[in-house]
């Protein structure tokens, strides 16, 4: 994992949502999977949309997707985001199925592609974050 300066918001470490990123500091993605009917989920939750179960686990993931879509955002609606403009917010469907939205780490927004694979890279932003972003697999 590489350390870098961040000055952007920071997620929310509480509830499942800091268990998610807690396995992200151990350089682990991991998304819940319904111990009764396999579904895997993103974001987290306690209960299974495809059959209401509240019986479920945490599942390392492969670290590979594909780009699913994407946008570039020329003006930032965000301060912490006006220097980092243009920029091009990405949606990863992983192996599993689930969709995370992240960056991409070698990709101009030009050179994306609907269908590029993939692969998980995390970087601690701070001591107590850590966050996926993605490079071409």
């Amino acid at each position: 994992m590489t350390e870098i300066a961040y000055d952007k918001p920071l997620p929310a470490l509480e509830g499942l949502s800091k268990e998610f990123y807690d396995w992200c500091r151990q350089g682990e993605l991991r998304f819940q999977r319904c111990k009764c009917c396999g579904t895997f989920r993103h974001v987290p939750r306690e209960i299974c949309a495809q059959c209401s179960s509240f019986d479920w686990e945490w599942v390392r993931s492969s670290g590979k997707g594909t780009i699913f879509t994407w946008t570039v955002v020329a003006r930032a609606l965000h301060p912490a985001f006006g220097n980092a403009a243009p920029y091009a917010p990405v949606v990863v469907e992983m192996e599993e199925g689930v969709r995370v939205l992240t960056q991409m780490l070698d990709c101009p927004p030009e050179e994306l592609k609907i269908g590029m694979p993939v692969q998980v890279e995390f970087r601690a932003v701070t001591d107590a974050v850590t966050l996926p972003y993605f490079r071409r697999a």
